[in-house]
């Protein structure tokens, strides 16, 4: 793995005699108490400003203030008008502009597109705080409040948003966020490394539009046929197909032109080529000077996409796009990555080089106050609440999961902090946050058992380019020791004044079970009744498309788990998460699965249907049908997807077989499947024959009160039967809920 420079090595700026600020301020009445007649950065987040290392500005206004900037915050400004925008004055340097720790169409929607009521990040868990598309509506807003001013945005909305992407919301495909938003740079993942070389460098009177060697970041140019009008003269290009030659696409052309209807011509470093049998596109690369062996790898090469217009267009390409980007994504190897979107084209640096563990120490370290801003009052922050009591030991996640984003944004490098630094902040929380009451609510990060594992082998893992280290098994040269992880669980919990560390974080079972001590350490310790964990389905369909594990690792894990538990005299319960519509999941998979809950005792009370989120490889497989961790063409196998409300309605009903309310759907679903076998009133069956008064489907035409057994079963309705309401009873077993 490359190195780089420490971020906390570069000489301060002048205005670190300031000192710190016990908070960033939100007022133009800090900023005078500060002694501020100015900002040199100012954030502007959809979030409500939390000073704690979990908030995503609260870290990057810290590490700049660490570096001798003045920073200030805006957070949930009134976007109708560029007023609030000048709260803060004009800044020196940047605005900042991120939609906050969550995508704010994510936020703000359902997996279904059902505007959600509430918003966790905000105070009192008000709802409409922030608009759809954050960072494209603050980015207009900075720009009309102070012109000039350079403009970078950031955190996971403009991280997933890099280049062209599905739009799950808009069911279109659109163009990178850094043009719809008409931003300076984009940096992407974790900046802290990115936005500290930018920060000085700008201080230092360089102008945002020389700034374009930076990784992590990613900027726009002028587009001639496809390539940047400006190509260093020591960069060579490579066309994506040198890289994973697509097989058949919809349409003949040339995927390399910015728009081929508009441009006409070949691009100037290749042509195409058409094979008449198979109208397979060949695109080869003519021997200039800006030409490289697809063997050979510089830090000089740039890897061409299909432009935008392209992968608009052809679903083919969009999924061979998608294979092609998340190849480049390991900082040890990627490649410059470029995307023609028409007349301008955006470029994108290789991922940053991870922080090492000091650096993270010192990041997680700096002044927080780990409170909401005192602006905010009483008022309660659902998010903060959650995560008060709880200490994020790394960053990173390998497993690769195609629905997931954190690989994405984070990286699959795990960077993991120091045990002492861990062991402080454990202290920090017992000694100075209100309301502790000796429990640690979680010791995790993106995943909580990835804690210093790593690849056994340096050079291996800066040259590897698979997706996943655990699928479609664990690779032989991941580590698998879980040693240091159950050194620091110890060491916590013999803290004074703590009383039980929990673990909360998800947790991969199929790298726990490499290590039975841990499993003990954590079933005998650290488990409050329930462990959550995400198998995410049953079938080997829909798990492969998700590069999860099958049931069979579920299952040694959870024998583990059942006997470690009676060891320590607890009675404790696994609880499984499952994801209904996931692309390659069919209709026979989600009964499949209800069977398997039913059988196993399980009732799921809260269930997630699939939510395509930008660049996600499983987002490529919902909106072009085809799987891009193989190669891709036409003739390619085609994906199962759930789409259309009544599909996704149905697979989420499955997931509550359980809910009256489902049952009708379920009914006429199963007998379309020729399995009304599962019909019936025994307990081999899946849902009854018989419907409740009060619950049903009451847009299919049935109105509430009625019972459904004559148009279900045929069996005619007694109408001399006494009809009672169903009473919700309390079960004695594990406190679910139930019908009687």
């Amino acid at each position: 793995m490359q190195s780089a420079p420490d971020i906390f090595s570069w000489r301060k700026f002048w205005a670190h005699r300031f000192g710190p600020a016990s908070q960033l301020p939100m007022s133009r009445e800090e900023m005078d108490a500060l002694g501020w007649d100015s900002c040199d950065v100012i954030l502007v987040t959809g979030d409500a400003y939390v000073d704690h290392p979990s908030f995503g500005m609260a870290v990057i206004g810290r590490v700049l203030e660490a570096q001798g900037f003045r920073v200030g915050i805006i957070a949930q400004p009134d976007w109708t008008s560029a007023d609030d925008f000048q709260r803060l004055g004009r800044p020196n340097l940047f605005f900042g502009i991120t939609g906050g720790n969550m995508d704010s169409m994510v936020n703000r929607y359902t997996s279904d597109r059902k505007k959600r009521s509430n918003d966790a990040y905000t105070a009192n868990g008000e709802g409409g705080k922030r608009p759809d598309r954050c960072v494209v509506v603050y980015s207009q807003r900075a720009r009309e409040a102070y012109k000039g001013v350079p403009i970078i945005i950031g955190g996971i909305e403009a991280s997933l948003r890099r280049i062209a992407h599905f739009d799950y919301w808009s069911e279109k495909v659109r163009r990178s966020v850094l043009l719809d938003a008409k931003a300076d740079l984009l940096v992407y993942g974790n900046a802290e490394r990115q936005i500290v070389e930018i920060a000085h460098r700008l201080s230092q009177r360089e102008a945002i539009e020389e700034i374009t060697d930076v990784r992590g970041t990613v900027f726009a140019c002028r587009d001639i046929n496809g390539r940047p009008e400006r190509l260093p003269k020591d960069w060579g290009v490579l066309n994506s197909t040198e890289l994973d030659k697509p097989g058949i696409i919809e349409t003949p052309v040339d995927p390399y032109l910015a728009n081929s209807a508009e441009q006409g011509a070949p691009c100037a470093s290749g042509g195409e080529k058409t094979d008449e049998k198979t109208t397979e596109v060949v695109v080869t690369m003519t021997p200039v000077s800006t030409a490289v062996s697809k063997r050979t790898f510089t830090d000089k090469t740039l890897v061409c996409l299909p432009g935008y217009h392209h992968v608009r267009d052809d679903r083919v390409l969009y999924a061979h796009a998608s294979r092609v980007f998340h190849k480049e994504t390991n900082p040890g190897n990627a490649r410059a990555i470029y995307q023609s979107h028409g007349t301008r084209g955006v470029w994108m640096n290789p991922p940053p080089i991870p922080l090492q563990t000091e650096e993270l120490d010192r990041v997680f370290e700096l002044p927080y106050t780990r409170k909401p801003h005192t602006a905010y009052g009483k008022a309660t922050i659902p998010a903060y609440e959650m995560i008060r009591f709880s200490v994020n030991i790394m960053r990173g996640c390998f497993g690769g999961c195609t629905f997931c984003s954190i690989t994405e944004h984070e990286g699959r490098i795990i960077q993991s902090r120091s045990e002492d630094s861990i062991i402080r902040e454990v202290e920090t929380i017992r000694d100075s946050v209100p309301g502790f009451t000796g429990v640690i609510s979680d010791l995790g990060g993106p995943t909580a058992n990835m804690y210093r594992l790593t690849c056994k082998d340096p050079t291996i893992e800066a040259n590897c380019r698979r997706p996943s280290c655990v699928h479609p098994g664990i690779c032989k040269n991941l580590g698998t020791r879980h040693q240091p992880l159950i050194r620091l669980y110890r060491r916590a919990r013999k803290l004074s004044g703590i009383k039980k560390v929990l673990i909360a974080s998800g947790l991969r079972y199929d790298l726990a079970v490499e290590s039975p001590e841990y499993v003990k350490e954590l079933v005998t310790h650290h488990v409050g009744g329930y462990l959550k964990i995400a198998p995410e389905h049953t079938e080997t369909g829909p798990l492969s498309k998700m590069m999860k594990p099958g049931m069979g690792t579920y299952d040694r894990f959870k024998k583990m788990f059942d006997k470690y538990s009676k060891a320590a005299g607890k009675e404790q319960y696994l609880i499984p998460y499952f994801i209904s519509a996931h692309p390659g999941t069919t209709d026979e998979d989600m009964m499949n699965l209800a069977i398997w809950l039913k059988a196993n005792g399980f009732r799921a009370d809260q269930v997630q249907n699939f939510l395509p989120s930008p660049m996600a490889t499983a987002t490529a497989m919902y909106h072009s049908g085809k799987d891009p961790l193989h190669k891709v063409g036409s003739r390619s196998d085609a994906v199962s997807v759930a789409k259309g409300a009544n599909a996704r309605r149905l697979h989420k009903a499955f997931l509550r077989y359980h809910d009256a309310n489902n049952w009708p759907l379920l009914r006429k679903a199963l007998k379309q499947m020729g399995r009304a076998d599962l019909i019936g009133n025994g307990k081999r069956h899946l849902i009854p024959a018989w419907q409740p008064r009060g619950t049903g489907d009451n847009t299919g035409g049935q109105g509430v009160g009625k019972t459904f057994r004559t148009q279900h079963t045929g069996l005619p309705e007694n109408p001399k039967a006494k009809k009672t309401k169903p009473v919700r009873v309390k079960s004695l077993k594990k406190g679910r809920q139930k019908k009687r």
